[in-house]
């Protein structure tokens, strides 16, 4: 299956476009931008140098990859340096990595399979999934990076990339991220461990968000025409979803195109809204219109979303406020009675606790 590239979106109405078909999969040469380029296990005398086995086997996982990969990944291998790949997945929706491009560098080792490939996420330096570390680290125990059971382990013999790629799309990029991390959510106190969560989402969707811009300015090679396309198909959506989460109307990650949110959607708060932090809401406001320039600048048609958003802070009662009235008013009220008192001993009208009556 191939993806077809609009090339010069921002012709005039009635034209036609050019357009360019960008496979799933496909051989490409330029491996100039690749994290392992520099770090080969396998260069011999200028040339790749594969032991027979390895290289019939990484030739078997170009044929997985070419015929099984899912319509949401995207892969290029290099003719001349069969030991690297690279991946883009593109963020499922319904989790807060929605719309994102997610890419990855491996490279095999040179007695694969006996090994598992070395994975780098390309991460500009942000840290958006307790797996994926801002230095590139992916841990996953199907790379043996991460703790696991022996049947999640790396296996020579059935283990391949592609479910490397899907194990990280459905195990890493999921719903609730911050239960990747070992521990959380173990304990007694589910719901303290979910708003944990959804404040976790909010950060990861910032991020996500950020790492588009970053993207878009520095494509890497061989995708710069797919993400481009990506973000003029996909930028009105975006948009929409920065505005929904901003006014409470959808849970962060679960915004659909039509706006309504995903089935594992929180219901919302009272009043019809969805919680979100003045913290999430601040961060949108200041990354909204770098997220409208860069989208324009692919030709999205993006219409009224280009007007800058805004929202208005929650003026919040102090919730100590009734007691320390009421303190005040018992304070202030014994006060009166013990003044009261003394002026009934002074007139005579009272003497040890006891009020005179004159007969």
């Amino acid at each position: 299956m191939a993806l077809t590239i609009n090339t010069n979106p921002q012709k005039p109405n009635g034209e036609i476009e050019e357009t360019i078909s960008f496979p799933q999969f496909d051989v490409v040469s330029d491996v100039s931008d690749h994290h392992y380029i520099t770090s080969s296990f396998t260069k011999k005398n200028g040339r790749d140098h594969f032991p027979a086995g390895s290289h019939k086997k990484i030739m078997q996982e170009w044929k997985i990859l070419e015929k099984h990969l899912p319509e949401s990944i995207f892969v290029r291998v290099y003719e001349n340096r069969i030991d690297l790949l690279r991946a883009v997945i593109v963020g499922t929706a319904g989790t807060p990595y929605h719309d994102g491009l997610f890419f990855f560098d491996l490279a095999f080792p040179a007695d694969y399979p006996n090994h598992p490939p070395m994975v780098h996420y390309r991460s500009f330096g942000l840290r958006l999934n307790p797996n994926l570390y801002a230095n590139g680290r992916v841990c996953l125990s199907l790379l043996n990076t991460w703790t696991g059971k022996k049947s999640e382990k790396w296996n020579p013999d059935e283990s391949t990339v592609l479910q490397v790629l899907v194990s990280i799309q459905a195990l890493v990029l999921n719903e609730k991220p911050y239960f990747n991390e070992p521990g959380h959510g173990m304990w007694p106190g589910r719901s303290i461990w979910e708003k944990k969560s959804t404040a976790y989402n909010e950060d990861v969707f910032i991020l996500s968000c950020k790492s588009m811009t970053f993207l878009l300015r520095n494509p890497p090679k061989n995708f710069e025409g797919f993400v481009r396309s990506h973000f003029r198909e996909r930028g009105h959506v975006i948009l929409s979803a920065c505005k929904s989460y901003l006014s409470g109307h959808v849970r962060v990650g679960y915004y659909l195109n039509e706006g309504s949110s995903g089935g594992g959607a929180s219901s919302p708060g009272p009043g019809g809204a969805v919680d979100v932090s003045e913290k999430f809401q601040g961060l949108i406001v200041q990354l909204y219109p770098e997220l409208v320039t860069a989208f324009s600048r692919t030709g999205a048609s993006l219409g009224s979303l280009t007007e800058q958003v805004k929202f208005e802070r929650k003026t919040v009662p102090f919730k100590g406020e009734g007691v320390l009235k009421q303190k005040k008013e018992k304070n202030t009220s014994g006060i009166a009675r013990k003044v009261f008192g003394k002026i009934k001993v002074a007139l005579g009208l009272k003497k040890n606790g006891v009020i005179k009556v004159n007969n």
